[in-house]
């Protein structure tokens, strides 16, 4: 099934969006936001004063979707409406917690347009502010009446808080009323309803619900139907012993009324219940077509089994609470065991009774998984030899050897996930030559915080798994020293962060500690209780599997996340900590001449090799001074790779300004990403040329290499090649035309970096000018000090073309390849990619102008009024 994808409207409210808003990119906000522009005030004004709208488009992962039919006539979307703060950071969480990607797009005064091509666009329309709905003019109302009638489109509504107290106050045109601002206590759901799918009818909510704004629903109808219920708190509203009748909290429409089914919440989001019930009414209301998946795989790491002062270890009765407690968990968790890693250095490093405790686990060693840590517990990232970090590993699992410990798990957990991520090659490569490690977890990746956007990657065939953290920590042993003490774990156990880890994660693997395990047992009561509570409220199937399968069901669930995203270390504090020492992000290169190719770039990487404050990569053995890390197979070398090309400088010449140039980036899908999350302050240089002149060029190029497709086709045949060709062909076929798509390129490196940080040159220029060009690009690079190009390169007219100087009568040029002489290009050629790239070119041209500050190349020009 595709993608499902939701929309999100927003309106702020007491605020006006700033004009830099405008500026902010798509790598600014995250993943999936894109944020265009400012908008008008919204013609309708509420008392509390809304301001400039927008509507924001989640994307729902496949991986997390109910296998539903589609529906031919419409697309699976929503639009939510924005009110109050909270509401704006809660729901997009909610979302994007697994459950969905958003970009943010223009909405206008009327609403959005609901049809593209006779197909409905959205399948759930949500207020976050139902009076925005009820307050419509005629015409937009009508309007999206129809739309939701058309396509059998339900709403979800949000009643806001507001400063009115509304008593028995007619929704506009329903028979329905409702009273606000009320405070209320213990909710219940309807368990008749057929709204509740994630969501059970369990328990009644005890105490207090939070806030003192909420909305009840009172109706003579029958197409209302009550989804939760509450009471009256007796503080604020005395009954004198009366037994007092439910209030309607949350409310089904059947669409008796008017045709539409909507479900209306009295309260917003802060309420841990009605995120459950809004992901449940997304489901009923888009005919589950946005749905969650009910299955969740739940595994408990015990770090560090072995390893703690003496006074924090365990002992022989907590070790027998451990067993009793996983037996009964087992009861409701098919499949599960508790997951013990161990250094094998510190058993047997307590006091008498907590040393009896490590003999009984290993009496019980059958009882339990095991993984391994290192023998001396310390961080991998700290070894600078292979064989000395294989020789730790190694007595690690002579010791597991001897105490009978599995060692065939395939999992392994590094102290403080160091070397994981950032990357230390020697431990990937230790943990295959030692363990045969297929499988690891970390916090980090791509960092700590926020825990909700933790995500997987597999690097040198091990896959890296998410793992989540539950409150717990080492030094979390007593109730009564927890921060926020017993109400605050309860807080996180009953709806709150624990809870909803697991409702959005289809794989949980869940970071504990051996001293959570003793003294007041913690953890044996935080996962007892909250797997006890999901089976309370949710109808959630519980499992749990072996780290290995784990890992297999999450790249299956989420394959987009096998490649890794190299992230800059020194962007992040924590990173450092556990990131080689010997490693420095001062190497990494401050710009990148990006391409494309048989535009000029050799030239200009020899121009820059001059001046005395520029330093390149050292080479590659297989493409020169080109590394080509982005956009290939280098990439899963990792960052270590790539920076051995960078060394650290000797004393003194630290202070060069390194680039690498990789031509070959230019049209690379990918790159643009991935040199972000490395260099997001790294400037680009491109050079442009006629896009015809450079297709040309290339396929000149490769034929004088010997290509045998270049020499079996003539140019007109590869450029007219089908989809049906040879792939050796069309492979031809698009190294030569794919790269003179300028402005498609140009955009997506600019969806990630800002124009400022882009310097486009114009080839032709480049050749005949370069002096100019340099003088510009180091204003651009800001190199000090200025180098004066016009006393080191001079025009060599055997060549043609500019060469540096070695003395009055010599210069020293490029190779034999680069100059050559080409045959002109056929006419019949040429005629056809003018008109192929005619678009292309009307494309950059208006980007070129967009961007502004850049003049229109002549070629560009010409290019454009011969196709005229």
């Amino acid at each position: 099934m595709k993608p499902q994808e939701v929309a999100l409207a927003l309106y702020p409210s007491q605020f006006t969006i700033s004009p830099s808003l405008k500026q902010i990119k798509l790598n600014q906000l995250g993943p999936g936001v894109v944020v265009l522009q400012q908008t008008d005030k919204h013609t309708f004004e509420h008392a509390s004063g809304f301001h400039s709208e927008f509507l924001l488009q989640m994307s729902f992962l496949q991986t997390h979707s109910q296998s539903f039919p589609e529906s031919p006539d419409r697309q699976n979307e929503a639009i939510f409406t924005e009110v109050e703060k909270p509401f704006s950071v809660t729901l997009p969480r909610l979302l994007k917690a697994k459950v969905c990607s958003y970009k943010i797009e223009v909405a206008g005064k009327n609403v959005p347009v609901l049809t593209i091509q006779d197909k409905g666009r959205y399948g759930v329309i949500v207020f976050e502010n139902l009076e925005k709905y009820l307050q419509m003019d005629n015409w937009n109302r009508q309007l999206l009446d129809k739309y939701c009638r058309d396509y059998s489109v339900g709403i979800i509504g949000f009643v806001a808080p507001s400063e009115e107290t509304l008593v028995g106050a007619q929704l506009r045109g329903f028979p329905l009323y409702v009273h606000t601002n009320l405070r209320l206590r213990d909710a219940s759901l309807n368990p008749g309803s057929p709204v509740l799918r994630l969501t059970r009818a369990g328990d009644t909510a005890w105490g207090p619900l939070p806030g003192g704004d909420w909305a009840i629903f009172q109706h003579n109808h029958s197409s209302y139907e009550p989804l939760e219920w509450a009471q009256r708190n007796n503080q604020d509203y005395p009954t004198d012993g009366l037994i007092q009748p439910p209030l309607a909290t949350v409310i089904q429409d059947h669409g008796r009324v008017d045709g539409i089914q909507r479900v209306l919440f009295g309260s917003g989001l802060r309420f841990w219940l009605h995120r459950l019930l809004f992901l449940d009414a997304l489901s009923y209301l888009s005919h589950g077509q946005l749905s969650l998946n009910l299955e969740r795989r739940i595994l408990i790491d015990v770090d560090d089994i072995f390893v703690g002062e003496k006074g924090t270890r365990l002992k022989p009765d907590d070790v027998h609470a451990l067993i009793a407690t996983q037996n009964r968990i087992a009861g409701l968790v098919p499949g599960f065991r508790f997951n013990l890693g161990f250094s094998g250095k510190y058993f047997h490093h307590g006091t008498h009774e907590e040393n009896l405790g490590d003999d009984m686990l290993l009496r019980n060693v059958d009882q339990f998984n095991w993984f391994s840590h290192m023998w001396n517990h310390q961080q991998p990232h700290l070894y600078d030899n292979l064989t000395t970090l294989m020789n730790d590993m190694i007595l690690n699992k002579d010791f597991a050897n001897e105490k009978g410990i599995p060692t065939d798990s395939g999992y392994s957990v590094s102290p403080h996930h160091s070397g994981v991520y950032p990357a230390h090659e020697l431990l990937y490569m230790a943990w295959k030559k030692v363990w045969n490690i297929r499988v690891t977890s970390t916090e980090e990746y791509p960092h700590l915080r926020p825990a909700r956007l933790r995500r997987g990657f597999i690097h040198r065939n091990i896959m890296v798994l998410p793992r989540q953290t539950c409150g717990l920590f080492t030094h979390t042993m007593y109730i009564d020293r927890y921060p926020g003490g017993r109400d605050k774990l309860d807080e996180s156990i009953q709806g709150g962060e624990l809870f909803q880890t697991i409702v959005y994660n289809p794989i949980n693997i869940f970071m504990t500690h051996m001293s959570n395990y003793g003294s007041d047992r913690l953890a044996l009561y935080t996962f007892e209780s909250v797997i006890k509570f999901l089976r309370c409220w949710t109808n959630l199937k519980l499992t749990s599997a072996p780290p290995l399968l784990l890992g297999e069901t999450y790249f299956k669930l989420h394959p987009d996340e096998t490649d890794p995203v190299w992230g800059n270390p020194c962007d992040d504090q924590r990173h450092i900590k556990i990131w080689s020492r010997n490693k420095s992000c001062d190497t990494l290169p401050k710009f990148l001449v990006i391409g494309p190719q048989k535009t000029g770039t050799t030239a200009l990487y020899t121009f820059l090799s001059l001046h005395p404050s520029v330093a390149s990569n050292l080479p590659n053995p297989d493409t020169f001074e080109e590394i080509q890390f982005f956009n290939g197979n280098n990439y899963y070398r990792g960052l270590d790779w790539y920076q051995n090309f960078f060394p650290v400088q000797p004393n003194g010449t630290g202070g060069r300004y390194m680039f690498e140039k990789s031509a070959t980036y230019f049209d690379g899908e990918l790159v643009p990403k991935r040199a972000h999350a490395l260099l997001p302050h790294a400037k680009l240089v491109t050079i442009l040329i006629s896009p015809a002149k450079r297709a040309y060029s290339w396929y000149q190029h490769i034929k004088a290499h010997g290509d045998p497709i270049a020499n079996n086709y003539s140019f007109f045949q590869v450029i007219m090649a089908s989809d049906s060709a040879p792939k050796p062909l069309r492979d031809l076929r698009n190294r030569c035309l794919n790269p003179g798509k300028y402005a498609q390129h140009l955009e997506r490196w600019l969806a990630y970096y800002p124009q400022q940080q882009l310097q486009i040159i114009d080839g032709e220029q480049l050749k005949s000018n370069p002096v100019e060009v340099m003088m510009e690009l180091q204003r651009f690079l800001k190199l000090s000090p200025t180098f004066d190009y016009s006393e080191h390169l001079r025009f060599d007219n055997k060549k043609g073309f500019y060469c540096q100087i070695v003395n009055e009568n010599k210069n020293k040029c490029l190779g034999k390849s680069k100059g050559r002489q080409y045959p002109p290009m056929d006419e019949k050629s040429a005629k056809w990619l003018q008109r192929y790239y005619q678009n292309h070119n009307s494309a950059l041209n208006k980007l070129l102008k967009k961007l502004g500050s850049r003049p229109i190349p002549q070629w560009l020009k010409d290019d454009l009024s011969t196709t005229s």
